[in-house]
Parts: structure tokens; C-alpha cells; sequence
């Protein structure tokens, strides 16, 4: 199983509609492309929004790559996209057991 968490910062007042977009839009068509989204949080604190992707095939890139090439995921209106202004990506390895 390959893991992102992907941290977000969003534009100064559309977290909302960020969070709106990305659930109709981005979450659905992950799922139909084989990737289980598993978690997902927003901070209205600090405008961040923060998710937890999940693969479950052998090559994570190769299918992340097919994502955005997807003419569905280009052809997107509203692209949330549109409101990030940085994006922080982290794969998630090896889980530490905190015995």
C-alpha cells in the first residue's frame, strides 16, 4: 500500500469552498481511478487542509501521473486547485510502532 499526506494551504477565506470542490470533485474520481481517499482534515486556524491518499497497486506514480492526465480531472470546473497556494507532500513509508 503506497500513502500520501498532502497539506494544503489555501487561499485566505475559501477553505470552505475549497473542501466543497475537493469532496464532489477530486474525491469521487480518485476513487473511480483506484485510489482510496482515507482521511481528510481542514484548520480554519491556519487555512490549511490536510489528506491522506492511499494506493493499492504497484506504481503509485504511474497512477497519480494517469490522474492528472486524465482528460476528466483537466476538463474540472471549478478546479479547486485554483485555491492552493502551496502544497506539502510527504510518503508515508514506515510506520513507527510507538509500543
Amino acid at each position: 500500500m503506497h500513502l500520501q499526506l498532502r497539506v494544503y494551504e489555501i487561499e485566505s477565506g475559501r477553505l470552505q469552498d475549497f473542501v466543497e470542490e475537493w469532496r464532489d470533485l477530486i474525491v469521487p474520481l480518485r476513487r473511480k481511478l483506484g485510489f482510496e481517499v482515507t482521511e481528510a482534515w481542514a484548520s480554519e486556524e491556519d487555512d490549511t487542509f490536510t489528506w491522506l491518499l492511499a494506493y493499492d497497486g504497484e506504481h503509485f506514480t504511474t497512477a497519480d501521473a494517469a490522474y492528472y492526465a486524465s482528460p476528466v480531472r483537466k476538463a474540472l470546473q471549478p478546479d479547486p486547485a485554483r485555491l492552493i497556494k502551496r502544497i506539502v507532500v510527504a510518503r508515508l513509508v514506515r510506520r513507527i510502532d510507538l509500543g
